[in-house]
Parts: C-alpha cells; sequence; structure tokens
C-alpha cells in the first residue's frame, strides 16, 4: 500500500475512532447519509441534527503513457437540519494532483482545496404507493474559496431532485436528476444516478450505481460504482466503495469514509 493511500486510511480510521469514544447517542432510527455513492439521499436531517460526512479517496487515468492521480484526503459534508424539513448543507475537499510519464513523477504537483460547496436540501413528499420519496438539493460553489491551484474562472451551480422507492424489507433504489453548470464551462450538463442498495444484515449494506452527466455540446461521462457499509451505532457508520469510467476518464477509484451525526 502506497503512503499516500494509506494517509487516506488513518484519516478515516482516526475520525471514526474519536467518535467512537464519545457518548453513543442512540437515537431511535439509523442515520440516512449522502455518502459514498453519488446518489443523494432522498431525505433531510431533522430539525436540530448536525451530520458529518467525511472521507478521503484515490481516482487515477492513464492515457498515451501520462498518468493522472488524484488523492483527496478530505471530503467533509456539514449538514444541519435547521427545520423538520429544511437543512444547510457546507462541503469542502482537499486534494493533491500527481502526473507520471512512463512511471515518472512530474514536478507539478497541485493541491489544495476545491471550491466550498454551499447548499440547501427541502423535503417536497414522503413515499406513498407509486409516488417516491423527494427531496430538492441545491448547491453554489463560490471561486474565491478555493486554493489557486484549483480556482476557477466562474462560480459553478447545481441542482438536483433526489428520489427513492422501498422495494422490500432488504432492499431499495434511490435516483437522482438535475443539472450543473461547472466551473469554467459556459454549457449545462444534466445529472444522473441510479443506486440499489441491499441490507446484508442489520449492520452490513452494499449498493450497485450507475451516474454520469451530459454536456449539451460534448460528449456523455458514465460512471459505476459498488460499495459497502458497516453500522458501528445508529449514529455511526463506515463505508468503502470502489468504481470506474464506463466512457474514458477514470481507471481506477477507491474510497473510505465515515459519518456521524450529533442530535439536539
Amino acid at each position: 500500500m502506497s503512503k499516500k493511500i494509506y494517509l487516506l486510511v488513518l484519516t478515516v480510521f482516526l475520525c471514526s475512532f474519536s467518535f467512537s469514544q464519545q457518548e453513543d447517542l442512540s437515537s431511535s432510527d439509523p442515520l440516512v447519509t449522502d455518502r459514498p455513492d453519488a446518489t443523494e439521499a432522498s431525505s433531510t436531517v431533522g430539525k436540530g441534527i448536525l451530520q458529518i460526512e467525511t472521507g478521503g479517496l484515490y481516482e487515477s487515468f492513464e492515457e498515451n503513457d501520462v498518468k493522472q492521480e488524484a488523492y483527496t484526503y478530505n471530503t467533509t459534508l456539514l449538514r444541519y437540519g435547521i427545520l423538520d424539513n429544511l437543512e444547510l448543507r457546507i462541503g469542502w475537499d482537499f486534494t493533491e494532483g500527481v502526473t507520471k510519464v512512463n512511471g515518472n513523477k512530474l514536478n507539478n504537483v497541485s493541491s489544495g482545496f476545491s471550491p466550498l460547496l454551499l447548499g440547501v436540501k427541502i423535503d417536497i413528499s414522503e413515499e406513498n404507493g407509486a409516488m417516491p420519496e423527494m427531496a430538492l438539493i441545491g448547491h453554489v460553489f463560490p471561486l474565491f474559496t478555493a486554493s489557486s491551484d484549483y480556482r476557477p474562472e466562474t462560480t459553478g451551480v447545481d441542482f438536483r431532485f433526489s428520489m427513492s422507492h422501498t422495494l422490500s424489507e432488504k432492499s431499495s433504489l434511490g435516483y437522482n436528476l438535475g443539472g450543473q453548470w461547472e466551473n469554467d464551462s459556459p454549457e449545462a450538463s444534466a445529472i444522473y444516478t441510479l443506486a440499489y442498495g441491499y441490507s446484508i444484515s442489520s449492520k452490513f449494506g452494499m449498493y450497485l450505481e450507475l451516474y454520469g452527466d451530459i454536456p449539451e455540446d460534448s460528449s456523455a461521462n458514465h460512471y459505476w460504482d459498488s460499495g459497502l457499509t458497516y453500522l458501528v451505532s445508529n449514529d455511526l457508520q463506515l463505508d468503502a466503495y470502489i468504481g470506474t469510467s464506463i466512457t474514458e476518464g477514470q481507471d481506477f477509484l477507491f474510497g473510505l469514509g465515515a459519518s456521524f451525526r450529533l442530535a439536539k
């Protein structure tokens, strides 16, 4: 295991270990998280609840003997419920990008924070027969909050409708539909996700997911990933996942994370 991958594992372990030493809040229902998949949950955290979802990931892409690697050591998302059906969202990523040519690392390493994520999630409806549980999520990414290596020319914006259906006591289907205006891109992109989740036991869960984006004037990008979750307690969940792209752009994705909830 490389030193950088080891650092990702250590960071997540320390976050989960420090929380496990605190008093178990034992909320009545297990927490519902927006990680590790790309599909956002279709519910808010609840009034007065602070939920912290963090982790690290590694991804790579190689073309013509040039390999691009990205190590994201911090993917923290803070979710706080100001009403029963409304949550505020703040997120920040710290990433290091590395380029290798024929296996030789170049000196132009980039590192720093990506633009801050600021947003809200609003509950729209509960599940009722064929009607899915639904929420609306919107984010803005102010460019001045990013480090110089990752500072875009324009501010990014996205929105999505998050929906889910209960298939059985052990399985569910979640999906997102929306749009985004990415940093430094004048064209809008449609975004989609589709995730199947299955409860292996009361503690272990797994998922399989397809997701991607479809720009107005560029080629579409499609990906898949799969992962496991482990519910340490109703307020602490660990996760691990792998994935890759179906179209060009990503050879390998690996990530670890932890999510915990602080009740009012």
